[in-house]
């Protein structure tokens, strides 16, 4: 397993068809104050690319094109906040997308520990470390431990997603899923637009 880092864009033709795994790390959770700092993927075979955005350039064609890509499933953990930060920061709608968060909140209903460590554990076995997980990502040149850190998020959801899915059918919640993943990108509008802290299904004013 090898990781990859790209500065500003990820270089053409890296992944065939399929679907990619993807993550984001940044500044902060705030996708209207924190800026984009790193984008990670990985197709599942062993290797990761990342692509680090020097400040202010988020240009990146090539990392656009893989992203918006109709016949292409994202697969993310906590999809809510990297398709709004993709949104605002690269002004594309990352489409079509897969949650691990949502479905381990769909089918693990035993627990109420979803984060990625948690989910990996139980469903694969990998401990992933989270060590890093607070740092400087705006950095100009990131540590090895950043870049292992940034790699491991995505090294492993296509096998997560793999065992959430035979769950989801199993338990006959596969099209419930289905219509939530569908739905992140309004939700991560109305994250941007100004509503990430309000229930608009709620009979509460």
């Amino acid at each position: 397993m090898t990781a990859y880092l790209h500065k500003g864009d990820l270089p053409a033709d890296v992944f065939g068809p399929g679907a990619i795994a993807v993550d984001c790390e940044a500044m902060g959770l705030n996708q209207l104050r924190d800026r984009l700092c790193v984008v990670q993927l990985s197709d599942g075979g062993g290797d990761e690319h990342l692509v680090q955005f020097p400040l202010g350039q988020f240009d990146a064609p090539n990392l656009k094109a893989v992203l918006t890509d109709p016949s292409r499933l994202k697969i993310l953990h906590f999809a809510r906040f990297d398709v709004a930060l993709i949104q605002q920061y690269l002004g594309i709608v990352m489409a079509p997308v897969w949650c691990t968060k949502i479905a381990s909140k769909l089918i693990r209903t035993y627990t109420d520990r979803h984060g990625l460590k948690d989910l990996a554990r139980e469903v694969i076995g990998q401990d992933i470390s989270k060590q890093q997980q607070s740092s400087d990502w705006g950095a100009d040149t990131l540590s090895e431990a950043q870049i292992e850190y940034a790699a491991s998020d995505v090294r492993y959801l296509h096998r997560i997603k793999a065992i959430l899915e035979e769950r989801l059918e199993r338990e006959g919640r596969t099209a419930l899923a289905q219509a939530c993943f569908d739905f992140l990108p309004t939700r991560a509008a109305l994250d941007l637009a100004g509503w990430a802290d309000k229930d608009i299904f709620s009979h509460e004013s």
